[in-house]
């Protein structure tokens, strides 16, 4: 039974593996550029100009990526990435060594990282579905999004330790080898290329087109696309707000105990799914689990409790895994192999899109809106105020109430959609042999030929 769980897996398990070791340094590398960025500017702003630098690539390039992805060999394109991304990394560590190294190097390679992540993530989720079982894909995405919270949760921690035994430069090279890990892996196996089922004179901009139609003339997949942008875009303004309601009432060890706490929750989620499989059915993994987590995040804002947040964050997160392979797992088996690289960039991209919008509204919701409602004084503060509380981070907390709300809300919205709520039965692309596919042929007979 055992066996059977991890059948036809072999070649996923090692892309897999190699992808896990090279995010665990990148996040190494991460945490420790940060540190030398405070240490040497000691200014907040520049260190937050590092996460600017990172999001401007994902938002500007994802749609181009996709229709590269889907143009190009998939394990090539990572192959490539990991390896100017290790060359990047010897050339941060030379540049330190020389006493060379400045800021703004560390926002070039801040937006060159992402960039080929912009390229590399795409490619690998277009991947799973040709080297793994059709039955094994939930298991296959958990495990993805396993290794990516233990790289999380581990990356900084290692990272502290790190750069006290061996500096700065040790650490750039330690993130160098674990790309370097990356294309070793990836050298092991082959992933089945699908030739582009497009005329060489077709242009990038016609094929990214290609793909959105194809998103769009499918009910079912825009219901899921909005859905799963409405999600991020709650959680970009919680993932900002998180920090000021826990301060309002607890101390920073608190918000640090706290991170850890979800991260913990995240990664116990993904490992209960890689172990079960997650539901037959993966919408069952989405819309249910979807509607839990706006209970759990309304939950955060009911009262200024550490244990009460900690416990429904825990919980919260536990959700996460399921939900994203669940989804995952669905755009891997609607979307055909030729166009999965393009969806998935377009994806990608508005979700980026979502997300920025959530961080942009965060700071002015709660210090403009929410806070001054359920000040001591506030209008709401004789009504809302009596069951939540007033002062510091009552409008946060209430904020967070409201967020879970019209989460439950735009989740049922979506069961309410029979092509969402049915988009199991939706028929599975089938995954073609390399050696029947012909460029300018539609790979099943849902798929709408490209011109």
């Amino acid at each position: 039974m055992l066996l059977n769980r991890w059948a036809g897996l072999r070649d996923f398990l090692l892309v897999w593996s190699g992808q896990a070791v090279s995010a665990v340094g990148s996040w190494v590398s991460r945490f420790a550029l940060g540190i030398w960025v405070l240490r040497t500017t000691g200014s907040t702003t520049q260190f937050a100009l590092t996460y600017i630098a990172t999001s401007i690539p994902a938002i500007c390039f994802s749609p181009f990526a996709g229709a590269i992805v889907d143009r190009w060999d998939r394990r090539r394109i990572m192959m490539v990435c990991d390896g100017i991304s290790a060359a990047l990394m010897i050339a941060l560590a030379g540049l330190l060594s020389t006493s060379h190294l400045a800021v703004w190097h560390i926002y070039i390679a801040a937006s060159c990282t992402s960039l080929f992540d912009t390229f590399r993530s795409p490619a690998l989720s277009s991947s799973i579905p040709l080297i793994t079982p059709s039955e094994q894909l939930t298991r296959a995405n958990a495990m993805v999004q396993t290794g990516e919270a233990a790289a999380a949760i581990g990356g900084p921690l290692l990272a502290g330790t790190l750069v006290t035994l061996i500096k700065f430069r040790g650490v750039l090279m330690i993130d160098a080898l674990t790309f370097v890990v990356g294309v070793g892996t990836l050298a092991l196996i082959k992933i089945p290329h699908i030739p582009p089922a497009v005329n060489a004179r077709t242009t990038i901009f016609r094929e990214i087109v290609t793909g959105w139609q194809y998103v769009r003339q499918r009910q079912g997949l825009m219901g899921l696309l909005g859905l799963n942008g409405y999600i991020h875009f709650v959680f970009a303004i919680a993932s900002v707000l998180i920090a000021p309601l826990l301060l309002s009432f607890s101390t920073p060890a608190m918000l640090g105990l706290q991170y850890a706490i979800g991260g913990a929750g995240f990664l116990l989620g993904g490992l209960i799914t890689t172990a079960l499989g997650g539901p037959k059915k993966q919408m069952n993994g989405v819309l249910p689990y979807t509607l839990l987590g706006g209970l759990l995040l309304a939950a955060h804002g009911l009262r200024p409790s550490f244990v009460l947040v900690a416990i429904t964050g825990f919980l919260l997160f536990m959700l996460m895994p399921v939900i994203d392979a669940s989804s995952t797992s669905i755009w891997q088996k609607k979307v055909p192999g030729h166009l999965q690289g393009r969806c998935f960039a377009i994806q990608q991209f508005l979700l980026n899109i979502a997300m920025a919008i959530g961080f942009s509204l965060a700071g002015p919701l709660s210090d403009h809106v929410f806070e001054p409602l359920l000040s001591t004084r506030g209008p709401l503060a004789h009504s809302v105020g009596v069951l939540i509380g007033v002062g510091p981070g009552r409008g946060i907390g209430l904020i967070f109430i409201c967020l879970g709300a019209s989460m439950i809300l735009v989740d049922i919205a979506a069961y309410c959609v029979a092509a969402v709520r049915n988009i199991d039965e939706m028929e599975d692309v089938l995954r073609p042999s390399i050696n029947t596919v012909s460029p300018g042929l539609p790979l099943a007979k849902n798929t709408p030929q490209i011109q």
